[in-house]
């Protein structure tokens, strides 16, 4: 069992930055990867990112490879993603993911069994 809570979340304007946070909790001992999503009103969740806990191999979305970065902290069993020169299109909830297993696809909703609440991040124009 594991669990994820996000942080950082805000508003901000077009052309800023922010960095979201993820504390994973309980079997944090066998991790293999975790990931972020984001779901804005009326559409499907969607895959942002993802690193890999014992190498930090990382995967991004097109949209945002250049202008974002995730990695990790292996003490403190955390997860980042530092987004920069944001736009309107990123407004979103963002979720935490992990799983404890294999990953075939890292932009699969189904690869991750644990999820976050999420955290609501505004871009205004």
């Amino acid at each position: 069992q594991v669990q994820l809570v996000e942080s950082g979340g805000g508003l901000v304007q077009a052309g800023g930055s922010l960095r979201l946070s993820c504390a994973a909790s309980g079997r944090t001992f066998s991790l293999y990867g975790m990931g972020w999503f984001r779901q804005a009103p009326g559409k499907e969740r969607e895959f942002v990112a993802a690193i890999r806990w014992s190498t930090s191999s990382t995967y991004y979305r097109d949209s945002v490879k250049g202008r974002s970065t995730i990695s990790r902290d292996n003490t403190k069993n955390t997860v980042s993603l530092q987004m920069n020169s944001l736009k309107p299109e990123d407004t979103a909830v963002y979720y935490c993911a992990a799983t404890l297993y294999t990953v075939v696809d890292w932009s699969k909703e189904y690869e991750y069994r644990y999820w976050g609440q999420g955290t609501q991040v505004t871009v205004s124009s």
